[in-house]
């Protein structure tokens, strides 16, 4: 008796203005929310091939795939958000993200390489070889059951719901159209194909609600705007100065997240004016504030900025490591300057210059381990390019960061960096170009110059061993530290 009651309360969906639900609507997607029966289901406005004018062509196959397996087990799925964006301006994009009315479980169980993720909304990451195609399910709208901050910031949201709500619940109306490729056919619930034409960033809702849930939304909106070319919508632009501070209760991973895409968007240059203009600089990433204000800072962090942004255009690769290196270079000169003149050695005075500005940035910018590291090999191979002597520019060459050292020492060379000289960073250059015939040539050519004289009278001693002493006359190591140079 029971199971047939329960079978009549189940057997059809309960809607209230909704449209009926898809197969993840049958699957244990948590408890289900209260939803007002006013409201409505937004309609699509749906482009054809020959509308939209995309290129199939520049469609990842591993995207394509991952809709094409989805929709033949009776499920909806589009490449969504940015991908489309990009594929309507013509442009290859860097990677692919899929949406569907799956659940993350159901997703995962219809792929070999994938696996869920995420706390604040759960994805699947489905991986072919290099590639990782990044697939969430429908997401329903905000509602004030969802776990938030004092200030409105969204903490958790595992909510699935209907591809409409799906995308009201994204950013901007240019990231919020879906392509189906198996039809080849767009879908646009925002009018984001208009904007798009138009070249303008909007906000989807009220914008200063949605900066609230999310206060990312104002770096992202500064970086699509240099990235893309593309004006902000004023009503959009409005909030930002006066809703900046919201920044300083994201957790540093994510402002760091925000601030290497910004750096490799291939316009970081304009990214860093564009967050100057909005304010939005000050007290959130605390490099910045101290970069883009110093006197000797800026034309160096200009320079590497534009060489990273043709390197981006070329197609070349980039170092997260030597970025930062380059950010946060003049703080590290100037600690290593002040400890020199308090009569510290070299090279102690420049290890402890690191250690302080890093742990400076650690709090809030939450740089990975992996990155301080090659910070430190850049940072530490400049005062050795001095040394030309013997067989340690030989050795030098080995080290895995001299390419990179070498561009950066290049670098400082040109804006004129205190002991960095042209001249010397040429001779590195065609050191590290020539083979082992010319290297020799070069370095012969150096003898009775002080480069090649450097060093040269300073032969190695072998240690003495301490003679034993008698027990009670004291003991331990005569060995001292090495000088620090």
């Amino acid at each position: 008796m029971i199971k047939k009651l329960f079978k009549r309360m189940f057997s059809k969906p309960v809607t209230l203005g909704r449209e009926a639900p898809g197969p993840a609507a049958h699957l244990n997607l948590g408890t289900p929310k209260k939803v007002k029966a006013s409201y409505g289901v937004h309609k699509p406005k749906v482009w054809s091939v020959a509308e939209h004018k995309i290129d199939k062509r520049l469609v990842s196959h591993n995207a394509i795939r991952v809709c094409e397996t989805l929709q033949s087990k009776g499920y909806k799925a589009f490449v969504v958000g940015g991908a489309v964006r990009d594929l309507l301006l013509g442009m290859r994009p860097k990677d692919f993200d899929v949406a569907t009315d799956a659940s993350p479980e159901q997703t995962q169980r219809l792929f070999r390489r994938a696996r869920v993720i995420g706390r604040r909304f759960q994805i699947v990451h489905v991986m072919f070889g290099p590639e990782t195609i990044e697939t969430s399910t429908f997401r329903a709208l905000a509602s004030a059951s969802n776990e938030k901050d004092e200030h409105g910031r969204v903490l958790r949201d595992n909510e699935f719901g209907r591809q409409d709500e799906d995308a009201s619940r994204r950013d901007f109306t240019v990231n919020a159209m879906y392509y189906d490729p198996s039809t080849e056919t767009v879908w646009d619930y925002h009018h984001g194909m208009e904007d798009l034409r138009a070249r303008l960033l909007r906000m989807i809702g009220e914008p200063s609600l949605r900066y609230r849930e999310d206060p990312v939304r104002m770096l992202r909106v500064v970086r699509f705007a240099a990235k893309l070319d593309f004006n902000i919508e004023p009503a959009t632009y409005a909030p930002i100065a006066e809703m900046a501070d919201l920044l300083r209760n994201v957790p540093a991973s994510r402002l760091f997240d925000e601030m290497l895409k910004l750096l490799m968007s291939g316009s970081a240059l304009a990214c860093l004016k564009g967050l100057r203009k909005a304010g939005l600089h000050h007290g959130v990433f605390p490099l910045l504030d101290a970069i883009l204000e110093h006197e000797r800072g800026e034309p160096f962090l200009t320079e590497a900025l534009a060489r990273t942004d043709q390197r981006v255009k070329d197609g070349k690769p980039l170092s997260p490591g030597f970025l930062f290196a380059c950010l946060l270079w003049h703080l590290v000169l100037e600690s290593w300057e002040t400890k020199l003149e308090q009569g510290e050695l070299k090279f102690p005075a420049l290890f402890a210059a690191m250690d302080e500005v890093l742990a400076e940035q650690a709090e809030r910018t939450a740089i990975p381990r992996r990155l301080t590291g090659d910070m430190r090999e850049i940072w530490a191979f400049q005062p050795r390019f001095e040394k030309r002597a013997g067989k340690a520019p030989f050795r030098m060459l080995e080290q895995q960061k001299f390419r990179a050292s070498l561009d950066f020492y290049e670098l400082r060379a040109k804006v004129g960096d205190v002991d960095a000289d042209t001249e010397l960073a040429e001779w590195w250059r065609e050191f590290s170009d020539g083979d082992a015939n010319n290297r020799q040539s070069m370095l012969d050519g150096l003898r009775g110059t002080p480069a090649g004289q450097e060093g040269a009278a300073r032969k190695k001693k072998r240690r003495r061993k301490p003679k034993s002493r008698p027990t009670g006359q004291g003991g331990g190591s005569t060995e001292q530290g090495s000088s620090g140079e």
